[in-house]
């Protein structure tokens, strides 16, 4: 089996670029951010039509020409060593059919982000290329766990990440290896049936998602069962799954691991035999510990829970 390919680690003053490539930002949301970077010893490079706004039915971060340039620069530009989206939201599937990697794939980087950012890490890994499943520069002022930004910072200087979690009620015990693959359930979902969806065989599949009503996240949920995902897969990893349902009738709207959608998931997979992590600290809260998409995962499942990359 072919390795997926991990860029090199990044030197003191490499260039990290800073892109928006769905929902549009405000300056003031990213200065904390971009502080942020220039102090970890690394110089941030602002994508041209970062703080771009376009309104047609949803507020981009540009239009589609003006985001599909940002990226495409991002990605290919000999000078940047990584690429970090300011945030998710929606537009990243308008990209996909316009990436240009013909450079990038003789100079790969690290791609950083999560929720929307999800077809775009499906892509890269269709071509062979890890990406970092992590805090977007936005959410730093938002009050998010200093940890989530160190962690991602460990990944560019090629520290290994490893985790220790205490168990989830609703975990089942196992030892399982494999590529990691995954990110935003909606975005899987959206992606399910097209040439650009993640390659489920083997694989190991983390899920996270945000403000769905319960009957949407069974919905997903069973597309994914009608599709083959869970015959396919060598294992489970639920994280965050918050401000589920109604705000009014669910008690744990804020929390981070919604008890309701941890239980409905469960119920819905029990019939497989794969183990199953929940509570990975990793999705739409403010623990946000970056995941590898497409590193090769070590999944210990007992009283406690290891994972490595």
């Amino acid at each position: 089996m072919k390795k997926n390919i991990f860029p090199e680690a990044l030197k003191k003053g490499a260039k990290i670029a800073v892109i928006s490539p769905a929902g549009a930002v405000d300056a003031s949301q990213l200065e904390k951010g971009i502080e942020m970077i220039r102090n970890k010893g690394f110089e941030p490079v602002l994508g041209e039509h970062l703080y771009a706004k376009f309104s047609n039915g949803y507020n981009y971060a540009g239009t589609e020409k003006e985001r599909i340039k940002d990226i495409n620069w991002a990605l290919n530009d000999k000078e940047i060593s990584a690429v970090w989206a300011s945030r998710g939201g929606y537009g990243c599937q308008h990209l996909i059919q316009h990436l240009n990697l013909k450079n990038f794939t003789k100079n790969p980087k690290w791609y950083i982000g999560y929720s929307d950012n999800t077809v775009i890490q499906s892509n890269l890994l269709k071509k062979g290329f890890a990406s970092i499943h992590g805090q977007t520069i936005k959410t730093s002022s938002f009050g998010v766990t200093e940890e989530s930004y160190d962690l991602i910072f460990d990944v560019l200087k090629g520290k290994k990440l490893k985790y220790a979690l205490k168990s989830h009620p609703l975990n089942k015990p196992g030892n399982i290896e494999g590529v990691l693959v995954g990110g935003n359930l909606a975005l899987i979902y959206a992606l399910l049936g097209t040439s650009y969806s993640f390659d489920f065989k083997g694989k190991i599949l983390f899920i996270e998602d945000i403000g769905e009503n319960f009957y949407a996240l069974d919905r997903m949920i069973m597309s994914l069962e009608l599709a083959g995902v869970f015959r396919k897969i060598k294992g489970l990893i639920v994280g965050g799954m918050t401000n589920m349902g109604d705000e009014k009738d669910n008690k744990d709207y804020e929390e981070s691991f919604d008890g309701f959608a941890y239980q409905l998931i469960s119920d819905r997979i029990s019939k497989y035999k794969f183990p199953v992590v929940f509570g990975f600290p990793n999705g739409h809260i403010k623990d946000n510990r970056p995941l590898l998409i497409g590193g090769n995962a070590n999944v210990k499942v007992a009283d406690k829970v290891k994972i490595e990359f």
